[in-house]
């Protein structure tokens, strides 16, 4: 009886690891336990992927990073853009959007073509100024948002919106940022550019302890006010509680270099800003 028993218990051992959520993605880059997913916003190599999208996705790959994060396809077709990230073993991990691609009539497109890219995480990356302008405006907005989400559930796709300093002006009594994301609802998700935070002067994780497990995904940016060319760890940025946070159990799903000023080529810019991320994360 007790080997029947324990065969039956190997054998549902063996079903449970055949299921998709009892393994993290192996292709994730380590710098330790547990293991961290880490993609480049490819507006960091624009101008490398308005020449050449498949090999600049290619050297992104031969970086170490595991994913990356759209902004523009530069023409490509969802399929072309799908099999350029299988031929590399890359995941999407998130791409901008304006709001007038989640708008009725474009929203089945957009669903469609994300489908078909593997990206489950839609990102809004800026709002017109009037849509934040006033708290009513703002109330307004938050209200778009949630029923965007609502509509998103059934496709699997989570909504999201990332900030840049204009949250972070006082509308009416209160931040911006603070009043957007206390009208959403939770599951309306916080992409939290660490760099643009910084930009409007105030230090990131704060904000990002403010709004728990609501911080999917997080822009990994330096900012310094005397140094515009700074790469990642060498600005004003305090990476040593960001970095606490990003250990901590509400830390993102997703961790997206980006890095807009140029001392380097754009490739070469990346990856500094990856290896510097990497000693981050090891780092005691």
């Amino acid at each position: 009886m007790a080997t029947i028993i324990r065969t039956s218990l190997f054998l549902v051992s063996l079903f449970l690891l055949s299921l998709p959520f009892a393994h993290s993605d192996s292709s994730s880059t380590q710098y330790g336990k547990p293991k961290y997913l880490v993609g480049l916003q490819l507006y960091t190599v624009r101008d490398d992927c308005a020449k050449d999208f498949p090999g600049t996705i290619k050297k992104v790959a031969q970086l170490g990073f595991t994913g990356v994060e759209f902004a523009g396809y530069y023409g490509r077709t969802a399929q072309e853009v799908r099999q350029m990230l299988d031929e590399n073993k890359l995941k999407c991990y998130g791409t901008h959007i304006g709001l007038d691609a989640l708008m009725p009539e474009n929203f089945e497109k957009t669903v469609e073509f994300n489908k078909v890219i593997g990206n489950s995480f839609l990102i809004v990356a800026s709002l017109p100024h009037e849509r934040m302008s006033t708290r009513a405006a703002i109330f307004e907005t938050a209200k778009v948002f949630n029923e965007i989400s609502q509509k998103l559930l059934k496709h699997k796709m989570l909504l999201g919106f990332h900030n840049h300093a204009a949250e972070f002006r006082t509308v009416e009594g209160e931040l911006i940022f603070d009043t957007f994301f206390k009208n959403t609802d939770k599951r309306v998700a916080i992409q939290f550019d660490t760099g643009n935070a910084m930009s409007a002067g105030y230090q990131p994780t704060p904000f990002m302890e403010k709004y728990p497990k609501r911080v999917l995904s997080s822009h990994v940016k330096e900012f310094s006010a005397t140094n515009p060319n700074a790469m990642l760890g060498e600005g004003d940025v305090n990476w040593k509680d960001v970095v606490k946070f990003f250990k901590s159990k509400n830390r993102p799903k997703w961790f997206i270099i980006e890095h807009e000023n140029y001392p380097f080529p754009p490739m070469e810019c990346a990856e500094k800003c990856l290896r510097n991320f990497e000693k981050l994360m090891a780092a005691k």
